[in-house]
């Protein structure tokens, strides 16, 4: 690119503006762990607000230089200003947690009832031998607390209902699904619909995946699934297994989806279900309708 260009704008063609070479190499003022939690005692502010202080003033946290030429300063304030709920903490809700913490999510509510055992040590991040026997939401709010000390972190080691859905998922800005059957993402659904905030939507089986983003408004799973009166229990996941990979791309592209909506950077998958299928390496996209 000639020289007197290297202050443009680089606009690929999903549209979303990339920095030029010249900004990439404009580093801006930093500010490291330790010192932030200086900065936290001297103001008498959790390390949290400490960040997002720092962001205003425009000195990027170090730990999050990496994001910011993705979603500015200003998407990683809104990152740390948001809360997030992830019912399920096993493939799927383990990665999803794990990527949260790492981009900066203010506060993760994590719900999951269940407790580690040995079948889960396959695809499960929070998994360890160590941890087999512990209630997965717990073992994943320890993993966090070590990841990003400045992220709020609830444990809800119940099983999510239709009954105490909306009181669980109360004060979310956007709720993850990493379940594993239909009728606990159709109560989770319906509570989001109730409480006014998207729910995105993830799941595998075998070597398929799929990914959908709901606002209230729309069609969602319904749409896919048909009015049912009577939903199966276990998925077709049971019969075709659930290897390591499939549960991490899904997550992975369901934490980018969360990121989305709480920026504004990106058009999310609304009424548009998305199918990976890993074996045969291909994705295609489906239209959603009423």
């Amino acid at each position: 690119m000639p020289s007197g260009h290297h202050s443009a704008i680089i606009v690929p063609s999903n549209g979303i503006p990339v920095c030029s070479q010249r900004e990439m190499e404009e580093k801006p003022a930093t500010i490291g762990l330790e010192a932030a939690r200086e900065l936290a005692r001297e103001k008498r502010l959790v390390l949290k607000a400490a960040e997002i202080t720092a962001l205003e003033r425009g000195t990027v946290p170090q730990r999050y230089l990496r994001n910011i030429g993705t979603i500015g300063t200003e998407g990683q304030i809104r990152l740390l200003k948001s809360c997030v709920a992830v019912v399920g903490a096993g493939g799927l809700g383990g990665t999803i947690i794990e990527l949260l913490a790492r981009m900066g999510v203010g506060k993760i509510i994590i719900i999951d009832g269940d407790r580690f055992a040995e079948q889960n040590l396959n695809r499960q991040l929070m998994c360890t031998e160590k941890a087999i026997g512990k209630f997965k939401a717990k073992v994943a709010a320890a993993r966090v607390r070590r990841i990003n000390s400045a992220v709020t972190v609830t444990a809800i080691t119940q099983r999510l209902t239709e009954e105490n859905a909306v009181r669980l998922l109360k004060g979310a800005h956007v709720v993850l699904d990493g379940l594993d059957n239909l009728p606990s993402r159709l109560a989770v659904e319906k509570a989001c619909r109730e409480l006014g905030v998207p729910f995105v939507h993830g799941s595998i089986a075998g070597f398929t995946g799929q990914v959908m983003t709901i606002y209230p408004e729309d069609p969602g799973l319904r749409a896919i699934y048909g009015a049912m009166e009577e939903v199966p229990e276990a998925g077709i996941e049971t019969r075709l297994g659930n290897p390591a990979t499939t549960p991490a791309i899904v997550a992975a592209w369901q934490v980018q989806e969360t990121i989305k909506i709480i920026t504004g950077i990106g058009e999310p998958l609304r009424n548009r279900l998305v199918i990976i299928d890993v074996l045969g390496g291909s994705m295609h996209s489906i239209e959603v309708k009423r």
